[in-house]
């Protein structure tokens, strides 16, 4: 199974905005990342009028749309009260991947890096749990895990490529 690593924080923390500045950098490494993303929006990839939208909205359970340069699959779930995370690991092709990065699904039980800024209300401390495996933070914090710094993507880059190399029982 392919290592999962999960960027946490609360909402308007700047999850997105550091994964977009991490994805390059790891590539630039080597690191094949993949990314798992969960929203809480009622979201939709398709667009209205395409072929594949009217074909989902008819009724097709499943649309999957393919060209040369990528492919989707488009799942229709209903009935479904929560997304089972490891059936979303599952989908993943692990030949074309190192790592899966994760934004949001905070309730599963994998490794993560807790962003933490100054002006969150809440203390940090009560966000530590025995998954977070680092905090990555815009204030110094005396923390039982490594401190990063949330504003240097390039340093929480390089913790992640050590992370990865530990994990998979690789020399750096």
């Amino acid at each position: 199974m392919l290592p999962i690593l999960a960027i946490a924080a609360w909402s308007g923390t700047g999850k997105t905005t550091l994964l977009k500045q991490l994805i390059p950098l790891l590539k630039q490494q080597g690191i094949r990342p993949g990314l798992i993303k969960h929203t809480h929006h009622n979201m939709d990839i398709d667009t209205p009028g395409k072929d594949s939208y009217e074909l989902r909205k008819a009724g097709a359970d499943q649309v999957l749309v393919a060209s040369q340069q990528r492919w989707a699959l488009m799942t229709e779930t209903p009935d479904n009260a929560t997304t089972d995370f490891t059936f979303l690991v599952s989908r993943m092709d692990e030949s074309t991947l190192d790592i899966i990065l994760v934004e949001g699904f905070k309730d599963e039980p994998i490794p993560r890096i807790l962003l933490w800024r100054d002006r969150d209300d809440a203390e940090w401390e009560t966000l530590i749990d025995e998954r977070v495996i680092a905090i990555a933070s815009d204030s110094p914090l005396n923390t039982p895990v490594p401190l990063l710094d949330l504003n240097d993507p390039p340093q929480i880059a390089a913790f992640i490529k050590v992370w990865l190399a530990s994990v998979k029982g690789e020399a750096i």
